[in-house]
């Protein structure tokens, strides 16, 4: 049986990390996909910094990005920029960033399925989690998510779950605090100083 194993990342490089050593385990990386903000970090061999909004609602006609690579590099070597509902633009490859801005085998179904917190729950994310990934990535987290089955299922939750994934349940509770219910497709997407000081917030905790 296959099971969907999430984790988010407040750093980039830590989820980068974690899809290689996903990929070392055995996962596909057909069944590995990321999703997050890199903001000017390293991107396979290029530089992404910032996108601008035009170019990010052009982004979408490429959602297959992670669907069909194979190449040499695995699943980071076909990172690309899209533009997700609510998030805005962000840089990803795999299965989940296809579905979540609505375009995989052919069919759109982003509107369906309500973005990326559709396209989690799609895959058996628990909706209140889910909102708390959306959220964390709106906020400049990373996130990465795998189809394993049952034999890579602990591997996987050891390398989704290690010291450097954001606690889902304290996360929850940090955002509460601040006022936020859930994720809102409608809220304003974060900027690079919002993001700046919600990492620096997140990492004197």
């Amino acid at each position: 049986m296959t099971q969907t194993i999430t984790g988010l990342f407040d750093h980039y490089d830590d989820a980068r990390r974690a899809v290689q050593n996903l990929e070392a385990a055995g996962v596909a990386h057909r069944d590995i996909s990321i999703v997050g903000h890199d903001r000017g970090e390293q991107v396979g061999h290029d530089r992404v910094g910032d996108v601008a909004d035009p170019a990010a609602q052009d982004a979408g006609k490429g959602a297959e990005i992670g669907a069909a690579v194979g190449g040499v590099g695995g699943l980071l070597a076909g990172l690309g920029l899209l533009a997700i509902p609510g998030i805005g633009p962000v840089v990803a490859a795999g299965w989940l960033a296809a579905t979540a801005v609505g375009a995989i085998g052919g069919g759109l179904i982003g509107a369906a399925t309500g973005g990326l917190v559709g396209a989690l729950t799609h895959a058996g994310v628990p909706e209140n989690d889910a909102h708390v990934y959306a959220e964390g990535v709106r906020r400049g987290g990373t996130l990465v998510t795998a189809k394993v089955d049952e034999p890579l299922v602990a591997t996987a939750c050891n390398i989704l779950g290690d010291d450097r994934a954001v606690n889902v349940a304290e996360r929850r509770n940090a955002y509460e605090t601040q006022g936020w219910s859930s994720f809102d497709e409608a809220d304003p997407a974060y900027t690079d100083s919002d993001i700046a000081a919600e990492r620096t917030r997140h990492d004197r905790v």
